[in-house]
């Protein structure tokens, strides 16, 4: 579930769920809402790219993942996991909400 919303400097953004709640992905702050839901409208074919998810490990050992668009730019950041396996999780369920009739590979 997608849910838009704007921040206190009144920059827009959006929040991809899992039907549990938790947040699988958080858009960076756009200052135009065209801008953001160009991005969200082409959510899902840049989740089927498996080369448009940069994993990374922050400074105290936790993994999170970004997504970019075609031309590298990033268009959202996951939230914190502990493991590499909740992280790997975490892009499949994202790949699972957003283009469930596709099948990509990590």
């Amino acid at each position: 579930m997608i849910k838009y919303f704007t921040d206190k400097s009144g920059n827009h953004a959006f929040k991809l769920e899992s039907t549990n709640g938790n947040t699988l992905l958080e858009s960076i702050p756009y200052t135009n809402k065209n801008d953001l839901e160009q991005v969200a409208a082409t959510l899902n074919i840049l989740v089927t790219k498996p080369l448009l998810f940069e994993r990374k490990t922050n400074y105290k050992g936790e993994f999170l993942f970004m997504l970019k668009d075609d031309q590298g730019k990033v268009v959202g950041n996951s939230i914190l996991y502990t493991s590499e396996a909740g992280m790997e999780n975490g892009i499949k369920n994202l790949r699972n909400i957003v283009a469930p009739n596709t099948t990509s590979k990590p």
